[in-house]
């Protein structure tokens, strides 16, 4: 019954592959490679048929180069053509609502129809920088539901009377408007998703429990916007494809050693497989290896085509975002070309 259902299910939704990049700093190399080698990625992967590129938003972290979303995006939107490209995403209790509309609605400006708005309420970093980033930030969920009001208001020149939006506009005041997703790894975000008729993306690879249930609450609560007739979903999660078993096996190494690292909050150094293969490891962090493997797709494609369709159906959604590190760039996009073949996105 189990198969009857998935086959089913797969066989009318051809799934949609999209990419989320952290600009991660590979042992070795500098940030300033790391930001080219985002680049370069946008490049190959809008030639593969990915469906968006996200960039994500993280501060005081010494092995992610990726801290301004809003400006790296509007170079790589200038450097690809078909792919939707956007934040994953911007981390709204470190930025003013209005700049936030201002810098998007520019991003729509240059170009229309192609711009993603994901956010976040975390801040991507730790309390000490997070409060120098916005001194004023009291970290309230109902601050977070505030941004996203206003921010619907500044994108469609609404306001509600008596209010500061009243006497502001966001500008340059553009006819489209940027779709807007909300990103969570616990599911609270995909209430506030469904409540303001937004897309809801869950971050597997923060969080590997929880997720499709996230989901199906998501979808069943959702409440049509001007923006968005629909409810719209996608899942987040690390992935690796390669042909090279040795390769798979490597990449797993580093990937349970990096979780680890950063669980303990001891310093968060780019690392090699040389640095973890003899790597010895307590019960305690063989059970946290055991549980963070959840969060990881790692495999020949073969493989990844059956477990990747699996998740997929898991969470009832059509599109999966690949979250991919690895120790040479030149692997990392070897992984986007076979899972890009596997899926026939072209």
């Amino acid at each position: 019954m189990l198969i009857f259902v998935f086959t089913i299910y797969m066989s009318t939704n051809k799934i949609k592959l999209s990419v989320l990049d952290q600009s991660p700093i590979r042992k070795g190399a500098t940030a300033e490679q790391a930001i080219q080698e985002t680049i370069q990625l946008a490049k190959y992967t809008d030639t593969l048929g990915y469906t968006r590129f996200w960039i994500s938003e993280h501060h005081n972290m010494g092995i992610i180069a990726g801290s301004t979303p809003e400006v790296l995006l509007a170079h790589l939107a200038g450097e690809t053509k078909n792919m939707r490209m956007g934040s994953g995403g911007i981390m709204m209790p470190n930025h003013s609502t209005l700049k936030v509309a201002e810098n998007f609605r520019m991003l729509e400006a240059l170009f229309p129809g192609r711009i993603d708005l994901g956010m976040g309420r975390a801040p991507g970093t730790d309390r000490i920088t997070a409060a120098a980033l916005n001194p004023s930030n009291q970290f309230r969920e109902q601050d977070f539901v505030e941004q996203l009001a206003d921010l619907q208001n500044y994108f469609h020149d609404t306001y509600e009377p008596g209010t500061i939006q009243a006497r502001i506009r966001a500008i340059p005041q553009v006819k489209t408007v940027p779709n807007m997703w909300l990103l969570s790894s616990s599911g609270q975000s995909g209430l506030f998703a469904a409540h303001f008729g937004m897309g809801f993306s869950f971050a597997h690879f923060i969080n590997p429990n929880g997720g499709p249930e996230s989901v199906k609450m998501y979808k069943e609560r959702f409440q049509p916007s001007d923006d968005l007739q629909q409810p719209e979903a996608n899942v987040a999660v690390f992935i690796f494809c390669s042909e090279d078993e040795e390769k798979v096996r490597q990449h797993q190494a580093v990937m349970d050693h990096r979780f680890l690292q950063f669980e303990k909050g001891g310093p968060i150094v780019p690392l090699s497989y040389d640095d973890v293969k003899d790597a010895e490891y307590t019960p305690a962090d063989q059970e946290r290896i055991r549980y963070n493997r959840y969060r990881v797709i790692a495999g020949s494609p073969t493989e990844l085509k059956l477990k990747l369709s699996w998740l997929a159906n898991d969470y009832e959604v059509d599109e999966i975002m690949a979250v991919t590190i690895t120790e040479n760039f030149e692997d990392r996009l070897e992984s986007y070309r076979l899972l890009a073949q596997q899926f026939e996105l072209l």
